[in-house]
């Protein structure tokens, strides 16, 4: 079986590592494309040395743009690949840009479809992920559930054949790399810090750098939160900040600015954090297994088990709510199995295979 699979951002790149290992330990030919849209090293490079992974065979090198534009460059590199390479699928991940132009070229091409975490809906028509992962849901042949409210997603928008339930590859890359994390990570010696006297946090969503006074009123949460946080700064959000709110930029007593870890380093960070605060889908879940309190800077999030279940507080980008929410925070709620059983790769590839 050849499979030519489609990554460009950060998660993307965890999603996929327990699915490649899978494949080619099972002697399956993967052709793996690099769209560029993360490119430099602590965004991208650095996650193939750790996740230990094959470099890209295919880096497209498309890197930053307008959505437009952008989605167009991996639309017409993406189709030159599949055409020259004629794989027996395309499997796409998540709901970026990448995911959306790896999606139209397969299914231009007439060639089966994969896309692993179908499902997730926001139901936020102003998010560009919403757009993309619907348009690649109604594209795919394959719908990889991480959950069963993904499942009854796609149901209600009458998608029900070759829709599988298998959990989340993210689950699978977790149970992989805590342990190796906690041998070869120096984080928390190299930034002095001690277990769970810290809150971690990121933003990186243009619902929130796109929109400077969102941005503002997050900072300015930190700065009166008071406590120490660890806030490795996302490229984009540096240069927001930088154009918008330089003052923001001067060092704070209790706010570490820092620049992007590595997947080990960030794993280690969150593992032992007070509380995590942020607007990313995976770290919402990394929160939930590693028994952390998560503050989510969105009004709505996909990941609503991890709120039903008492671990995540959704408060958007509201000053007030976010310290607020900081300050009520409690760790002693019943933590459900959700997400799989960690061997999401295994499933995808059975049902590929067969």
């Amino acid at each position: 079986m050849k499979i030519v699979s489609v990554v460009g951002a950060r998660p993307q790149f965890i999603k996929a590592a327990p699915v490649s290992k899978a494949l080619r330990k099972a002697g399956h030919q993967e052709i793996l494309v690099h769209t560029g849209q993360h490119y430099d090293y602590g965004m991208s490079k650095v996650f193939f040395e750790e996740l230990s992974i094959s470099e890209p065979d295919v880096n497209l090198g498309v890197g930053s743009g307008a959505h437009g534009w952008q989605t167009g460059q991996m639309l017409i590199r993406i189709e030159e690949v599949l055409m020259e390479e004629k794989p027996d699928w395309v499997l796409v991940y998540g709901d970026t840009n990448s995911t959306l132009a790896g999606a139209i070229a397969s299914v231009k091409l007439q060639i089966p479809l994969a896309h692993v975490e179908a499902g997730l809906r926001s139901f936020n028509r102003e998010m560009p992920e919403e757009h993309n992962r619907l348009l690649t849901d109604h594209c795919s042949d394959l719908l990889f559930c991480p959950t069963q409210t993904a499942v009854a997603n796609l149901d209600k928008e009458g998608i029900t054949h070759g829709v599988n339930l298998v959990g989340d590859t993210m689950y699978d890359a977790v149970l992989l790399f805590s342990e190796i994390a906690r041998e070869k990570s120096t984080i928390l010696d190299d930034l002095g810090l001690k277990s769970k006297e810290y809150l971690l946090a990121t933003v990186h969503r243009p619902y929130n750098t796109d929109i400077p006074e969102n941005l503002e009123n997050i900072l300015s949460a930190f700065i009166e939160i008071n406590e120490p946080i660890i806030f490795p700064v996302h490229p984009r959000t540096r240069k927001i900040l930088n154009t918008f709110f330089p003052s923001l930029l001067t060092p704070h007593s209790s706010l570490k600015m820092i620049p992007p870890v590595g997947y080990l380093d960030m794993l280690m960070l969150e593992q032992n954090a007070k509380a995590i605060l942020t607007d990313s889908g995976g770290m919402q879940k990394e929160a939930y297994w590693f028994e952390v309190t998560c503050v989510t800077f969105r009004d709505e999030t996909e990941w609503v088990e991890t709120v039903e279940a008492g671990w995540n507080v959704v408060v958007g980008a509201d000053t007030g709510k976010i310290v607020e929410a900081v300050r009520c925070l409690k760790s002693d709620n019943p933590r459900p199995k959700l997400y799989g059983d960690g061997h999401a790769a295994e499933k995808m590839l059975e049902i590929l295979a067969d």
